[in-house]
């Protein structure tokens, strides 16, 4: 059941996390600006190593890799999937102009949809979500390393 629960409850938190953080950036007007999205990948790690953390604890010697794993891409996937229906509903309805605001930025020869941008929104966050999973893993894993004696010189 830890398996199942924790995920969600961080992934619900991680969600949490970056649209509180999107509403503040666009009360200052600066959520059309992609280069802030590069702060959503600190809140997702956070979350997805505070999970795998949590899961560690809680099984103590019985961790294993794979599990591990499991807890962090299902958080980071929760967390994708909960942010880019927000994302969608808030481009779609909340702020309809904020998608040819946010294009603009960039370039005015293209024709994006909002499918598009929501696309590329849950892509770069189950990348991230992937990526940081992997990464942290390698601080939770086990060593295969074998434990060096210490060596006293006797003369």
């Amino acid at each position: 059941m830890l398996k199942v629960a924790l995920p969600i409850r961080f992934g619900v938190a991680i969600t949490a996390g970056l649209i509180a953080y999107f509403l503040v950036l666009a009360l200052f007007g600066l959520h059309t600006n992609p280069i802030y999205s590069l702060f959503n990948g600190v809140i997702t790690g956070f979350g997805i190593y505070e999970a795998i953390k949590y899961y560690k604890l809680s099984k103590g010697k019985d961790f294993e890799y794979g599990d591990g794993f499991a807890v962090g891409i299902v958080t980071g996937f929760v967390s994708t999937i909960l942010f880019t229906a927000f994302f969608a509903l808030y481009a779609a309805n909340l702020n309809p102009d904020f998608l040819s605001i946010m294009i603009d930025k960039w370039e005015t020869t293209y024709n994006t949809s909002l499918g598009s941008v929501v696309f590329v929104v849950a892509i770069m966050g189950f990348a991230t979500s992937a990526v940081l999973t992997l990464s942290f893993m390698q601080l939770f894993k086990q060593s295969w390393n074998p434990k060096k004696k210490s060596s006293k010189n006797i003369s």
